[in-house]
Order: structure tokens, then C-alpha cells, then sequence
């Protein structure tokens, strides 16, 4: 549910083509929570910890960065 909602959260605040439909919120928002826990996690911070708000804004950070690292790759390809 949290990969959910920050797929969905991080793809209406970054402009542009995204993945795929619902499926590729869901998958931006786990891969994102696991990039905004190592990235909190190094700046002496938790990751994200369960079904909270704090988890979520975690995931929403790690999914920003995660489709903006993608896009920034899929501008060099196309």
C-alpha cells in the first residue's frame, strides 16, 4: 500500500512519461522505498518502517530520485 501510494504521489510530481499504468506506480513506489531508506539511512535517518506517513515520505523521496535517475537515462537513449 505505501509503494502504491508514493508510485502515485512521485509520478504526479515529476513531469513526463512514467512506467507503465497502475503495475509501474506500484513498482516505482517499492524500488522507491527501498532507494529512501538507503538515502535516509545514510543521512543518519530510518527507512521506511510500516503502514505510517513518515514511510511514505520516505518512499515518495526514494521514488523521485528513482524516476528522475530513469528518465534522465531514457532522455540519453531516445
Amino acid at each position: 500500500m505505501v509503494g502504491l501510494v508514493a508510485g502515485v504521489l512521485a509520478k504526479w510530481a515529476v513531469p513526463g512519461e512514467g512506467p507503465g499504468g497502475i503495475i509501474g506506480d506500484i513498482i516505482t513506489g517499492v524500488v522507491g522505498a527501498v532507494v529512501g531508506g538507503w538515502i535516509f539511512n545514510a543521512f543518519g535517518s530510518g527507512g521506511a518502517t510500516g503502514i505510517n506517513i513518515y514511510s511514505i515520505i520516505v518512499a515518495f523521496v526514494g521514488a523521485v530520485v528513482l524516476l528522475l535517475i530513469l528518465r534522465a537515462f531514457g532522455r540519453r537513449t531516445a
